[in-house]
């Protein structure tokens, strides 16, 4: 009898990320890799560790998580404090309300993100992870998630997927990243806008999200 050996997974190393952009969470529903959430990086300031892009009426909009400002030139990702000098969850949750209370899906599952626009978080990471967590869920992606031990240097065996910083907001991913289509609620005035946040495709398509992922 002839054994088969199982299939070695290459690593898939993703930062951490604030409500993170269809990309991120496509790369994730691959048989092919094992998920690596980098822990032991320094903060990337204008990154999607600490914002997200959103459709209103207006086109598109950044929502950013405001940091504590810190005196050291660089502070590990998992040690920067979430800021409250300004009531930025409110603003965050009346933005999302306005662009999404006419989708689909934003009555269903709406109450079920309250938490994060509620609760007061210390720390960027921690709050990120516990978002990436529900998403997940709400995906119905499983939550086979691994946090980094020490700092991935990436090789160039073939080992690693380095996303790190190659999703990012100022990367151009019109070549590398086909992003699904789906019916959004302006696009009648502004067109189709590819690979925003995970709630856009959440609250525009709902249960069919994951199928949308994997189009």
């Amino acid at each position: 009898m002839t054994s088969i050996e199982p299939k070695i997974r290459r690593r898939l190393l993703l930062s951490t990320a604030y409500f993170a952009p269809l990309q991120y969470y496509s790369q994730m529903l691959s048989d092919e890799v094992a998920v690596v959430i980098e822990k032991y990086e320094n903060f990337n300031k204008q990154s999607y560790r600490n914002r997200c892009t959103i459709y209103t009426a207006n086109g598109l909009l950044d929502l950013v998580v405001p940091v504590a400002k810190s005196y050291k030139p660089k502070i590990p990702v998992t040690e920067v404090e979430i800021s409250y000098d300004m009531p930025w969850q409110k603003q965050h949750f009346k933005a999302i309300e306005s662009a999404y209370r006419r989708s689909p899906f934003y009555e269903y599952y709406i109450d079920d993100l309250m938490p994060f626009f509620n609760n007061r978080y210390k720390y960027l990471y921690q709050f990120n992870m516990q978002i990436f967590e529900k998403m997940c869920n709400l995906i119905d992606i499983p939550f086979n998630i691994e946090e980094s031990s020490n700092y991935v240097v990436a090789t160039n065996d073939g080992d690693i997927i380095d996303l790190r910083n190659k999703i990012h907001p100022k990367v151009d991913t019109t070549n590398t990243y086909n992003s699904p289509r789906y019916t959004q609620v302006f696009a009648a005035s502004w067109g189709f806008k590819p690979n925003l946040s995970i709630l856009d495709l959440l609250f525009n398509t709902g249960y069919e999200a994951k199928k949308k992922l994997t189009a």
